[in-house]
């Protein structure tokens, strides 16, 4: 098994607020990733959150690899949902989670045995899985992308009917994530990227999602982020230059 993780943050300045990590189980048997792209408080700060996104999605991320770990019982949206709730838990007597802009993340998680390979996918970033004769399939949910093509997205439209869904604070988010399971055969590597290294494919058009994952086979996720930067820094972009970018490969 071959797993390669990397990220880098849009401003020195500023903490990372993605979160990518992988778990192997000590029998040695499956595993779990987990990505998360935290979203950045708008300019005047205002999340009604005392603690700020690093902290939340360190504390989601957390939650979440322990669980799709020790508790093979519960499927990927059960987890996610625990998940929710206990970092809720952890700051709802100090923050107002109520804010439409209380801490949230868009999600990536994956867990493989002998016989299947579960997934789920909430916001946008990406999940890529490639067949044993090399097909790659983006599992993707592409709610925003829709929303966009209509016009601006709002903050009205978030976690909202209609919308679009970030995990906050509501563990019933679960049931709008993208989810399924394939056989452990079908699956011969995974990949997954936040919005920061999907521009790659989204705002760049370097390739489509299988040559993205290729790069990911053949030069691994800081070859990825590399290229990105490298993009961005020539690019005419409107919004942020730079973007908190986090990619994984895993081989199984």
């Amino acid at each position: 098994m071959r797993i390669e993780l990397a990220t880098l943050p849009g401003d020195n300045r500023h903490p990372n607020e993605d979160f990518v990590s992988v778990a192997l189980p000590a029998a040695g048997r499956g595993g779990a990733l987990v990505l998360l792209d935290g979203v950045t408080p708008p300019p005047s700060g205002e999340t009604g959150c005392a603690h700020g996104v690093p902290w939340f999605t360190a504390r989601l991320g957390g939650a979440l690899l322990e669980l799709a770990v020790a508790r093979p019982d519960l499927s990927l949206a059960d987890c996610l949902g625990e998940a929710v709730s206990r970092t809720a838990d952890a700051h709802r007597d100090t923050c107002d989670l109520t804010h439409r802009r209380t801490p949230q993340a868009t999600v990536v998680l994956a867990r493989w045995d002998d016989e299947r390979v579960s997934h789920l996918v909430l916001s946008d970033s990406a999940l890529l899985l490639e067949s044993p004769d090399g097909t790659v399939s983006p599992v993707l949910d592409d709610r925003i992308a829709r929303l966009a093509a209509l016009g601006p997205v709002t903050d009205a439209q978030r976690n909202a009917e209609g919308g679009f869904f970030t995990a906050a604070a509501d563990p019933h988010v679960t049931r709008r994530a993208v989810t399924g399971t394939r056989p452990r055969a079908s699956v011969r590597s995974l990949s997954a990227l936040t919005d920061g290294a999907a521009r790659w494919v989204e705002v760049f058009g370097e390739g489509d999602w299988a040559a993205c994952h290729t790069l990911l086979s053949k030069e691994g996720p800081e070859a990825l982020i590399a290229s990105v930067r490298a993009l961005e820094n020539r690019a005419e972009l409107r919004g942020k230059r730079h973007d908190d970018a986090a990619a994984a490969y895993v081989a199984l």
